[in-house]
Order: structure tokens, then C-alpha cells, then sequence
């Protein structure tokens, strides 16, 4: 098979196809691994390879929606039987899946061909993928720079072609950061949707929700229904079904909806222009398709409050995942230096701050419930500036020498009240502060490519929906992607990158 005309073809197009006679699930898997050759030791997007077990499936037979599509899942709460399941952590190195999760075991009930497992950072806790354990993972569209994160391997492997969609998962932004970064696109489904079992009821008490990165609507619409349909015995809640599949949902014409934009970055950052103009530009394109589009200029959230919350919950967590890897025999020394430092702030806490953040969730729900009376759909940016440059968020010498000594002094309390925790919080989401009111609130929301910067750089815009309302988002997005379509829109040649070989 023609390695171009793999790349034309989205996950439907390739599973139609192998249904058609047109190729094979072994034609398909040569085209992926050949790609994968040429392009990982530049992008160092897959860091565990199954090409043997994916020829063993085939081998078996695939059958399904997507029957003989290649598929990469995230290296984290993705686990497969018998392959490794490293969180991105040289401490979780030598572990190995005991069982599949139920995102794994549906993927592959619908015939999708998993061929390896991609990068992630340290237990997902960054917006850019860099690891001690696996190196920094670069962006096809310029590998002098990231991602993005978590998710950030498989927006690189989908971005250069190597699957046509990838398994990914969205705890603060990790589907549509790399999205926005990378030119896919990328929807986080609203709580519950898609059961995170068995290896967590809940994982970030509700914030992470499970998907895709995709090229085409379509490829996540139908994923979508993959990964939702059924019953999860151990799941902590059920989710009422859309009133059709999130397919036939996709293809419905939206209405003409009430949409409400914002720009303003809610931790009071600097947004750049590019990521200003592609919002602005969207809400032309909107009006001109007959929507109703108007600035909200009285923006509920108060993102400072919100974030200093949502850290809090985030050190608790930390500390939580470390204490159960050091009990499966993890040494303290293998964590890296951020990850132990949110983790001695984490123990510091006390269950009464724990639980009072917690509760601080139900004020954002509130207050993106009364904005949803006045809108549909809300717009905003993915993210609020360009793909970090490698190794560039990394901590200055001044906050290193803070985060050693929390490791060996008493400072925990300190830090949790000193202005160091203001630093940390504006810090961690001056780049990305548009995406994580949706992951507190349980609401689906999408990163669309509809923009490209000034330097030929992809950027995303998002749109946030009341809870369930999936099939609202899909809809628009298809309008869009069929008046201002990107899939043909692919990223220059991969300096270094070996040739595609058959």
C-alpha cells in the first residue's frame, strides 16, 4: 500500500477500506510501522512497542467498527495485559499490566490493531511531555518544540501520521493542549462517560476523562461510542445514553446556537495574539453560518481562587500515587524532583483543606450552570500561548534549590502559605488556563484547528457544553470542519526522519 494514501485516509476511511476488499489489516499495520521507523527517533512519540502482539491479533482476526486500524494508547491508566505500564516514571519502569483497562478491551473489541503505547510526562502531571524516563517527546510541526501534555506522544504520533488516532485521557487539558499544539482534533467527554476501570472508579476524583486525538470529526464520534456504549459493572455511576450514537449525532446539522466568547485569561496572564485571533475569527465564521455569537463580559471564574483549589487536590493526589507505588516497592529517589516535591506539599496537607478544595468544584459547576441558561456553547482559546520550546518550562535554579530543601527540612506548611504557592499556581497555568474549569466541572469540551499562527504553527480554539451534551459539540465541530476544513493541513517534512520503506 501507498504510505500517501495512508495518510489519507482518517480511522472510518481505513476500516471502510480493509470491509471493502481495498486493503488489509496487514497492509495498514506495514504502512503504521514504517511510519513509526521513519519518524519516532526524531519525535520519541511511542516509548513501548508491540508490533509483535499487534501481528498476533491480526493474525487472530479483528472484527469491529474499526477492524484492522492501527491504534497507539496513552501509557497511563491505558494499560494492556503483559506490556509495560511506566506512568512516564522510572519509579513504575519494571511494571507490568496484570489485566487491560476497559478503554483497552473496548478499543480492541472494535477491531482496532494496538501497536505500542506513547509517552506521557511523569504520572501526566505536566503540560508538556518530558521525562526522566523516556526524554522529551517533540512536535512534528516544529521538533524543536512540545506537544504538549500529557497526551503529548500520541498528538505527535497522529500529528506525523503514524496512526490516524490515538488513545489519550484529559485530567486539566491533556486531550486538547496537545490538540491546540499539535492541529488535531481533540474532545474531552463529560464525566462518567467513559469508565476509567478498572484501575481507577474515579481517577483524579472525576477531573480525568477518557478519549481520543484524532484528525477528523468522525474518527472521534465514532470512537466515542466505542469507548461509552455498555454497562461497566465497577463504574461509580451510569451515564444516560445519547439520544442517538455520537456518530449519527455528528452528522445532524447544530441548529443555530447561542454562543458566548471569552478571551480574558482567568489567572490575569498574557494571552497571545495568535490565540486572541483565532477566537475572534471563529466567531465570525460562526455568525456568518447563522449562530448567535456575543462576547460574555461578565466572566464568572476567578482563576486564581480556582487554581490555588484545584493545586491543593493536585498535591493530594501526588502524594496519594506515591505512596502507592513506594508500597509496590518504588524507591523515593526514582520520582523526579517536581513529582516529590508535589508530593511532600501533598502530605503537608490536611484532610480538612483536602475536602474544602474538593468542595470548591461545585462553585465553578455553578457558575458555568448559569452561564449555559444564557448560552449553548461557550468559545474560547485552547491555550494562551505557542508550544513551549524544549525543556523551557523547566523550574528556574531558584525554585530547584526550594523544591531540595522541601525534600529534607520541615517547609511543607511554609510553602503551602508562602507566596511560593501564588508563583507555582500562576506558573503552572499562565500557559494553559482555559481548560481546566471544564475538567472540575465534569463538562465536554473540544479543541478545534482552525487556526495557524504566524509562523505556520497550528492553534486550536475551544468550545465548552453543558454535561452530556457531547453530541451538541460533535455536530458544530463538523459544521466546521466542513466549511473550514484541516485535514489536509499536515506538518512539514520531519528534519532527520527516515524514509518510509515497505
Amino acid at each position: 500500500m501507498d504510505p500517501h494514501g495512508y495518510f489519507q485516509w482518517d480511522a472510518c476511511a481505513g476500516a471502510a477500506a480493509v470491509r471493502e476488499g481495498d486493503t488489509t489489516p496487514e497492509a495498514l499495520l506495514r504502512c503504521a510501522l514504517d511510519r513509526l521507523d521513519a519518524v519516532n527517533p526524531v519525535l520519541n512519540a511511542v516509548c513501548v512497542d508491540a508490533r509483535a502482539r499487534a501481528r498476533t491479533q491480526i493474525e487472530r482476526g479483528v472484527e469491529g467498527v474499526f477492524a484492522g486500524v492501527p491504534y497507539l494508547v496513552k501509557d497511563i491508566l491505558q494499560d494492556v495485559e503483559g506490556l509495560p505500564s511506566t506512568c512516564g516514571s522510572r519509579a513504575c519502569r519494571d511494571e507490568i499490566a496484570p489485566v487491560s483497562a476497559d478503554t483497552v478491551r473496548r478499543s480492541e473489541g472494535a477491531g482496532l490493531v494496538i501497536l505500542g503505547k506513547t509517552t506521557t510526562p511523569e504520572f501526566g502531571l505536566k503540560g508538556v511531555t518530558e521525562s526522566a524516563l523516556w526524554g522529551a517527546t517533540r512536535n512534528p510541526w516544529d521538533t524543536e518544540r512540545s506537544p504538549g501534555g500529557s497526551s503529548g506522544g500520541a498528538a505527535a504520533a497522529v500529528a506525523a501520521g503514524v496512526v490516524p488516532m490515538a488513545g489519550a485521557n484529559d485530567g486539566a487539558g491533556s486531550i486538547r493542549i496537545p490538540a491546540s499544539y499539535c492541529g488535531l482534533f481533540g474532545l474531552k467527554p463529560s464525566r462518567g462517560r467513559v469508565p476509567t476501570t478498572p484501575l481507577a472508579a474515579e481517577a483524579w476524583d472525576g477531573a480525568v476523562s477518557e478519549g481520543v486525538l484524532s484528525r477528523s470529526v468522525r474518527d472521534s464520534a465514532r470512537m466515542l461510542d466505542v469507548l461509552s456504549t455498555g454497562t461497566t459493572p465497577s463504574a461509580p455511576f451510569r451515564v444516560e445514553p445519547p439520544p442517538a450514537s455520537f456518530e449519527d449525532l455528528a452528522r445532524r446539522a447544530p441548529g443555530r446556537l447561542r454562543i458566548g466568547w471569552n478571551v480574558d485569561s482567568p489567572v490575569a496572564g498574557r494571552v497571545d495574539r495568535d490565540c486572541v485571533e483565532a477566537v475572534e475569527r471563529t466567531g465570525a465564521l460562526l455568525e456568518a453560518e447563522g449562530h448567535a455569537v456575543e462576547r460574555v463580559v461578565d466572566w464568572p471564574l476567578d482563576g486564581e481562587r480556582l487554581a490555588s483549589a484545584v493545586l491543593a487536590l493536585y498535591f493530594g493526589q501526588v502524594a496519594a500515587f506515591v505512596a502507592r507505588a513506594r508500597e509496590r516497592g518504588a524507591r523515593w529517589n526514582e520520582f523526579e524532583l517536581d513529582t516529590r516535591t508535589l508530593a511532600r506539599l501533598g502530605r503537608a496537607l490536611t484532610a480538612g483543606e483536602y475536602a474544602r478544595a474538593r468542595q470548591g468544584w461545585q462553585r465553578v459547576n455553578l457558575a458555568l450552570a448559569a452561564l449555559f441558561e444564557r448560552y449553548d456553547v461557550l468559545l474560547l482559546p485552547t491555550v494562551a500561548m505557542p508550544s513551549p520550546r524544549i525543556g523551557e518550562l523547566e523550574p528556574a535554579p531558584s525554585v530547584r534549590v526550594l523544591q531540595r530543601l522541601a525534600l529534607y527540612l520541615p517547609v511543607g506548611r511554609w510553602m503551602l502559605n508562602s507566596r511560593f504557592l501564588e508563583r507555582l499556581t500562576f506558573e503552572s497555568l499562565e500557559r494553559t488556563p482555559f481548560t481546566l474549569a471544564a475538567n472540575l466541572a465534569g463538562i465536554p469540551a473540544m479543541s478545534v484547528p482552525l487556526h495557524w499562527d504566524r509562523v505556520g504553527l497550528p492553534v486550536g480554539v475551544q468550545f465548552m457544553a453543558p454535561w452530556g451534551e457531547e453530541g451538541r459539540l460533535l455536530s458544530l465541530a463538523t459544521q466546521l470542519e466542513t466549511v473550514q476544513p484541516w485535514f489536509h493541513r499536515l506538518p512539514p517534512p520531519i528534519p532527520g526522519a527516515g524514509p518510509a520503506h515497505h
